[in-house]
């Protein structure tokens, strides 16, 4: 789509793949979320004005109240706002034109949007999600929760979440090639803004810890539509396979929220007291070691478990530990503050109260890592009050960071008087809701009847709460304002910003600069490469090479990512009414489910539709012919080698291994807790599971020939290779089904018992991965057919063979587990 509309109209905003709109676009919408949680706070803490509740929600409107408020302001407002700084400012502080693959960005959004409205929606399928953000096992599946959760409002948060999961999938692929591959000419990792290098290590994070909530969430998925047996098996250790699955991205997740405010708090320090941050390099270093250490410590959540005191005392010890960079960090701002000229403007205020919140989190934290202690906390408002003085300081660092950016986003200044004044009433209000639940810290959680002693406390908490709307209604007033009657802010309004975005102008031009960034100097310069003359024969065939592959227009445009978000919006709330299909059929074949609730003719006509729509937009998005801006001079460290997509796929198959890792891992662990010897093989014979192992392993060969025969532009040889790979795939899906079809004649169900749901749905997802590749190989044959495709670039069929070679690497792992074990 090479027409790009103007930004007052709404097709500019639906058909966008440019950065900068994209970051807006994340910003408004985390905004909205935040101000449909805030409601639902400010909602609760009327309720909790006096003990036993004032009548305001009744018992299952509170608990729907408690979790989606935590669900929106974890998921749907913390982390993507963060983002929106990322999409608007990474690629303008590194050096690039746009995200490596901007159309990928711009699905990323639409699945974040569309994910949720889902949440929202489900308060209109009879009830949400009422079982706390964290959904503990086995209170998370219908049988042990029959009052609520059974209905389709939870089935439906849960796939939100899970097309959450995938937004955030593919924006940390897209992050992380972006900022390995596509940084300017001369910036190595070393000099990198801090806050790029805060969401480069944020985005690492996501792409691991986001992996094993997918696996979690899926089997939850399976286990409230498809009624299988992961989390509903209290006996076979169904609440530890949560706990684990859940805290392991639960842990990272604290830090993948604080990062982003983090960076923010350097780049603001720096700024606003006109020096370098003290211990620059020792910083990045403690950063790196909080990223790695945040996937060792999730177990101080489970200490209240039956595992064993060597094991919680481990956890302990790198609990305490982790704590030690972050001291580094915040002795560096203090000591930066010192040694600087502090400038008390609204950034600055929010940013070092962000700073002061944050130490008092840490240090009420430090409690609830010694096991003795936590065996006391855990469960009350302590955690209640410590949780929110870390995580809403981030929203602190982040309003800074709003205010900050306000002038390079819109090209308008503010008012200091009136964000001076939202800062005071913002601090005000924080800490008035949040500190006398310190206080009134023997308070349960999660429910509303609390000691008559603690009223005062809890009145207190409840009038903070508003005081805290009434500053973030002043944030916005402040910012409209300046949007509407504002001054116009300079290119630079800060005397010692040091970021390349302050180097172009507020706004930024569509493709962000006139010539390309350089620090080849040591500085940022830019370069006309048109008209460049010196540096020798080397510079000149750099330019060369260059103006060779920038010369086509460059697109910011396309709607299929948009109508790929319609597609799955509609999927997923169609499979969100298919239980009671499942239980019909469940039933009729003897097993025993009730309160299931009614069938309606309309979900699935929902799914049919959403799928068709899918197929549509993705084999359209596939045709497109887009052309992404490209970076032919840029550091690559330490993907020099590789080129742009073939990293992302890398990335993402990352990914897919903790994804596939945590799954089998569910297995592995469910074995060992009911007795590895207690479970026979499931599959009727070993000798099916071989075969199949063959097919694929051929099937590998053939994507091996495919790749060779692409490589010497033969045509025939190609097509002949493609379609046996996609023969041999077919005909390990069809051995598949009539491996199943033998177990189902005899009466065994995913939904009979735990060891036939875990080899229905493990096998099941490697065949989802074999149907997806198949569907990929199908639609490059009909490109080789139709444009004679990869002949002259044969880098794709490169790409898919990477994917099959995976897919056919995790079924050698199955076959021994499931057929000899």
């Amino acid at each position: 789509m090479s027409d790009f509309p103007p930004r007052t109209t709404i097709k500019r905003w639906l058909v966008t793949t440019n950065h900068k709109d994209v970051g807006i676009l994340y910003l408004g919408t985390a905004l909205f979320f935040l101000i449909a949680g805030g409601v639902l706070a400010l909602l609760f803490r009327a309720h909790l004005w006096e003990a036993g509740g004032t009548g305001l929600l009744t018992n299952t409107e509170y608990n729907q109240s408690v979790s989606i408020h935590g669900l929106l302001m974890v998921f749907w407002f913390l982390s993507p706002f963060g983002f929106g700084f990322a999409n608007y400012f990474v690629p303008l502080q590194i050096g690039a034109k746009d995200l490596a693959f901007p159309r990928l960005n711009a699905l990323s959004y639409w699945f974040y949007l569309f994910s949720g409205i889902l949440v929202l929606l489900s308060f209109f399928q009879g009830t949400s999600w009422a079982n706390g953000w964290y959904m503990y096992a086995p209170l998370n599946v219908p049988i042990y929760n029959p009052g609520y959760t059974l209905t389709m409002g939870g089935n439906t948060t849960i796939l939100a979440l899970t097309l959450f999961v995938m937004s955030v999938t593919l924006g940390s692929v897209n992050f992380l090639t972006t900022i390995h591959r596509c940084r300017a000419e001369g910036l190595g990792l070393w000099n990198m803004p801090l806050f790029t290098w805060s969401i480069l290590l944020t985005v690492w994070m996501m792409l691991f810890a986001f992996a094993a909530l997918l696996a979690a969430v899926l089997l939850l998925l399976t286990d409230r539509i498809l009624l299988t047996q992961y989390y509903s098996s209290t006996s076979q250790g169904s609440s530890l396979l949560w706990g684990h699955l859940f805290w392991f991205f639960g842990h990272p997740e604290v830090y993948i929220v604080f990062f982003p405010s983090l960076g923010i708090m350097f780049e603001t320090f720096q700024t606003f007291t006109g020096r370098r941050l003290v211990g620059r390099k020792w910083v990045i270093i403690a950063m790196v070691l909080v990223a790695v250490q945040s996937f060792l410590v999730w177990m101080h959540h489970m200490f209240l478990t039956t595992i064993n005191l060597p094991i919680k005392t481990l956890f302990m010890a790198t609990t305490i530990g982790i704590s030690l960079p972050f001291d580094l960090m915040v002795f560096s701002l203090i000591y930066t503050m010192v040694k600087g000229r502090v400038r008390f403007t609204t950034p600055f205020l929010f940013n070092l109260g962000a700073l002061v919140l944050f130490i008092l989190g840490g240090i009420t934290g430090v409690f609830l890592g010694a096991v003795v202690l936590d065996y006391e906390f855990r469960g009350t408002y302590w955690v209640v009050a410590h949780f929110h003085y870390v995580m809403v300081a981030g929203v602190t660092a982040l309003i800074g960071g709003l205010y900050y950016w306000w002038p390079k986003i819109t090209g308008k200044m503010y008012s200091e008087r009136l964000g001076k004044l939202s800062f005071a009433v913002y601090f005000l209000g924080f800490n008035l809701l949040y500190f006398p639940m310190f206080i009134a810290w023997e308070t349960p959680r999660r429910v509303f009847h609390y000691g008559e002693g603690a009223q005062l406390y809890h009145q207190a908490a409840t009038v903070g709460a508003y005081v805290l709307a009434v500053s973030f209604l002043l944030v916005f007033i402040t910012l409209a304002k300046s949007f509407v009657t504002g001054p116009d802010a300079p290119d630079n309004p800060w005397t010692y910003s040091r970021t390349a975005e302050w180097a172009t102008t507020s706004p930024p031009p569509l493709e962000n600069w006139p010539n390309r960034p350089s620090y080849a100097s040591g500085e940022l310069r830019f370069v006309d490469d048109s008209t460049a003359t010196d540096g020798g024969a080397a510079a000149h065939e750099r330019i060369g090479e260059a103006e060779s592959l920038e010369g086509d227009h460059e697109d910011h445009a396309s709607i299929w990512p948009f109508g790929i978000g319609i597609g799955m919006f509609v999927t997923f709330l169609g499979l969100s009414g298919m239980t009671p299909y499942v239980a019909e059929f469940a039933t009729a074949r003897g097993a025993e489910v009730s309160g299931i609730g009614s069938t309606n003719i309309l979900y699935p006509l929902l799914s049919i539709v959403g799928v068709l729509v899918l197929g549509v937009t993705l084999f359209q998005y596939g045709r497109e012919r887009f052309n992404a801006p490209h970076m032919a001079i840029a550091e690559r460290w330490p993907f020099d080698g590789v080129g742009t997509t073939k990293t992302g796929v890398w990335i993402f198959l990352a990914s897919d291994v903790v994804v596939f890792g945590a799954v089998i891992g569910a297995y592995v662990f469910m074995r060992i807790h009911t007795g590895w010897g207690e479970i026979e093989p499931v599959p009727p014979s070993e000798i099916i599971g071989l075969f199949n192992t063959y097919v694929l392993l051929t099937s590998s060969f053939t994507v091996i020939i495919a790749l060779t025969m692409a490589e010497r532009e033969n045509k025939r040889g190609l097509l002949a290779s493609m379609g046996a790979t996609l023969l041999l795939g077919f005909t390990f899906l069809g051995v598949k089904g009539y491996e199943w079809g033998q177990e189902f004649a005899h009466d065994i169900y995913w939904f009979t018992e735990l060891q036939y749901s875990m080899y229905f749905v493990t096998t099941g997802l490697h065949a989802l991965h074999v149907i997806l590749g198949l569907l990929i190989a199908a639609f490059m044959i009909y490109r080789i057919v139709t444009v004679n495709a990869y002949l002259r670039d044969s880098r794709p069929v490169e790409f898919f063979g990477l994917y099959w070679h995976f897919v056919d690497i995790v079924w050698v792992i199955l076959f021994p587990l499931f057929y000899l074990m």
